[in-house]
């Protein structure tokens, strides 16, 4: 499949993610107020999307807590610059198994499975323009973990997101993600087009290089849009190549904590840094309008 590159890219910024990494940075926003305030930054550098987690303040371990999520969103909606809101649903399917011995009882502290309402709880009380939906169970990085999305949780959460009209974005960390998201939207679980981010270089799904990478772009239905990412010292990479297989970019803390060699980065600067190689491919960076446009998106109120 020869490779079309795109004219008009949007951005999304993952602002912070869930991952341990807020001891590693001190630019890794934990507060509400934190998050919010580097998601407004973000956009202001060029994001059209900002892509949210939340933690606690005091630790900054991930969160699920609706007061926080309705601040950040509640803060960046007060905001005096416009963005496209996208949360995760991806907390409450993670599963700590044993030693491999004793694999059960699961390990208490890590273990956190909770119900398909529950997952989506946040999203109804905020209702932003988008929503993840991780669309598969893998192996993720630790040696006990499991990261859990069943195809009954998957359908449940699906027709949850699609009946409060956010729309999801199917985050596919390997083929078979995307082979299981086109089952969605053929059972009607899903509306098309679809929207998928496709994770690249995260253990253990699709491995960081070309030939899967357009594997996965080859596996994207046509009218679908698709943005792409990878972790580290390949983010902007990604960024390049996912503007050259006709994709869309993502950057941010959640996935790379540097600018530079030894330069830890602020969410902002990734923004530039990607906005500006996009600019110099000869493509044109997309404001939250026009991917609202694009994408079908309805920009609605909380609930009160």
């Amino acid at each position: 499949m020869p490779l079309t590159m795109s004219n008009e890219v949007f951005i999304t910024c993952a602002v912070t993610g869930s991952g341990g990494t807020q001891d590693r940075s001190p630019h890794v926003p934990r507060s509400p107020k934190e998050i919010a305030d580097s998601a407004i930054a973000a956009a202001k550098a060029g994001a059209a999307i900002v892509h949210c987690h939340v933690r606690d303040p005091e630790t900054g371990a991930p969160s699920r807590k609706l007061e926080y999520y309705r601040e950040v969103t509640d803060r960046i909606r007060d905001a005096d610059v416009d963005v496209v809101l996208n949360l995760t649903a991806g907390m409450g399917g993670d599963m700590i198994f044993g030693d491999t011995e004793n694999p059960l009882p699961l390990v208490a502290e890590g273990t956190d499975m909770i119900g398909a309402s529950a997952r989506v709880a946040h999203v109804a009380e905020c209702m932003p323009e988008i929503c993840t939906l991780d669309c598969g169970t893998m192996n993720f990085a630790e040696a006990d973990y499991v990261m859990t999305n069943t195809p009954g949780m998957l359908t449940a959460m699906g027709r949850m997101m699609t009946d409060l009209g956010v729309k999801p974005e199917i985050e596919a960390f390997d083929t078979g993600h995307l082979w299981y998201a086109k089952q969605l939207v053929a059972d009607g679980v899903l509306e098309a087009p679809a929207l998928v981010q496709l994770c690249m270089g995260v253990p253990w799904g699709a491995p960081n290089d070309l030939n899967t990478f357009m594997a996965m772009v080859n596996n994207v239905p046509p009218d679908w849009t698709f943005s792409a990412f990878s972790l580290g010292r390949n983010q902007m990479a990604y960024v390049a190549a996912a503007v050259l297989a006709g994709g869309h970019v993502r950057v941010g803390l959640e996935d790379n904590l540097w600018l530079d060699k030894g330069v830890l980065a602020e969410n902002w600067q990734l923004v530039e840094r990607a906005g500006t190689l996009i600019e110099t491919m000869g493509a044109r960076v997309m404001g939250p309008a026009a991917v609202r446009e694009k994408l079908g998106l309805v920009k609605r109120a909380p609930t009160p």
